[in-house]
């Protein structure tokens, strides 16, 4: 078995679970084996290769939990509609948005879509994502669901990168239900859901919980139905309006709600008194021009877990960094840098449900680590556009040098 060392990590950011809180380590050492942590410390021993981090800063690989990296082309008329005044519900309304993107997903080959979805998952990687959330939910029909589900399982066999792979069936109602919505809800529930089972390919099944897309009774239905199938439940709540999205998600005890840019302190309260992770995305407030971000100092308060993600996508955040989010995240969400790391990595992979494995440099874990070209944590959100990254070790193996 292989083993690589560390060697001069001036200082190692990670959350610790036995401590149960962010920790900082000047002056040490990682000893891996295989695809995994050996020791962390000090005089670590021999090693097949020795890696030398020349005193900079090493932290854990960042975990993505909400993305949809599965669609053709961009969308940038949609954003130049933007520049001209154009709300993001103005443009869905005049038969943009998320339906805009079925064509090129319905009438593409598979070869074609994992190659464009290759292509991003490189770019993920070179940014410092080792684990990236996947959802399908730009098909929309039984037929290119299971195909971008296909599309996520096929990059992710053979890319460094981990793919988690979310079937999204209820990201919007395809123009052929424009006028039946119930209906195509009872094709997600009775065709689509049994079939991606079958498939075995999607872990999560999530669902866009707002006004003007599914509503509390239609999302229920949608994720009760994933359950029955072995589907865990994620969902896309009150990123607009208070649709009462988040109270849903700790009644269906998802285990991430996500944006929450609107949600209600009765929401907060629900998300605490559930388990529910609030997962949020500040790229897409910021992409999309708004200025009300989620209210990350409450559910802190009322004693949420909160993860970051990019939401990188098309239309309403064509964003791919999480060092840019840690960014937005300290300077809108007020976050504090330790916090921000713990969410962009440990409180990410626990909202997939990975927390045993990834999501930290601790003894036992995989090894997904960055070592960084600067010496200090807040240098990460501080430098803003610039991404200082030097090397990304992936499992136990360096797949990338800058």
């Amino acid at each position: 078995m292989n083993s690589l060392k560390l060697i001069n990590i001036g200082q190692l950011v990670t959350y610790d679970s036995v401590k149960n809180e962010m920790v900082v380590f000047e002056n040490t050492e990682i000893a891996i084996e295989g695809n995994h942590i050996k020791e962390v410390g000090q005089n670590l021993g021999d090693a097949d290769q020795i890696f030398d981090c020349k005193n900079k800063l090493v932290t854990p690989g960042f975990v993505d939990p909400h993305t949809h990296p599965v669609f053709l082309d961009g969308r940038e008329n949609e954003f130049a509609m933007r520049l001209q005044g154009a709300t993001y519900e103005e443009i869905a309304e005049a038969g943009g948005g998320i339906v805009n993107s079925i064509n090129g997903v319905r009438n593409s080959s598979e070869s074609h879509l994992i190659s464009r979805v290759k292509t991003r998952m490189d770019r993920f990687l070179k940014l410092g994502t080792t684990t990236v959330e996947c959802k399908s939910g730009y098909g929309l029909n039984t037929e290119s669901e299971l195909k971008s589900l296909k599309v996520i399982d096929d990059v992710n066999k053979s890319h460094f990168i981990d793919m988690i792979p979310t079937f999204m069936g209820g990201h919007a109602f395809p123009p052929e239900f424009k006028n039946n919505p119930n209906d195509y809800v009872d094709l997600i529930c009775n065709e689509m859901i049994p079939e991606v089972a079958e498939q075995g390919i999607a872990e999560f099944n999530d669902v866009f919980c707002e006004n003007g897309y599914f509503t509390v009774d239609q999302s229920r239905r949608i994720l009760n139905a994933g359950k029955v199938h072995g589907l865990t439940s994620r969902i896309h709540a009150d990123e607009f309006e208070d649709s009462a999205a988040a109270k849903l998600a700790g009644e269906c005890y998802s285990i991430s709600a996500d944006h929450l840019m609107a949600v209600s302190d009765e929401g907060i309260q629900e998300l605490a008194e559930n388990g529910v992770i609030a997962t949020l995305l500040p790229g897409t407030t910021f992409f999309l021009g708004k200025s009300e971000y989620a209210p990350y100092q409450k559910l802190k308060e009322a004693g949420v877990d909160v993860a970051l993600a990019t939401d990188f996508n098309p239309g309403s955040c064509h964003i791919q960094s999480m060092p840019f989010i840690l960014s937005l995240s300290c300077i809108y969400l007020k976050m504090t840098v330790l916090d921000a790391i713990k969410a962009a990595t440990f409180t990410s992979a626990k909202s997939l449900l990975l927390n045993k494995t990834i999501g930290s440099i601790e003894i036992g874990k995989k090894a997904d680590i960055i070592v960084w070209d600067i010496e200090r944590l807040v240098q990460i959100p501080y430098l803003v556009s610039d991404h200082p990254i030097q090397t990304i070790v992936k499992s136990g193996e360096i797949v990338f040098t800058s």
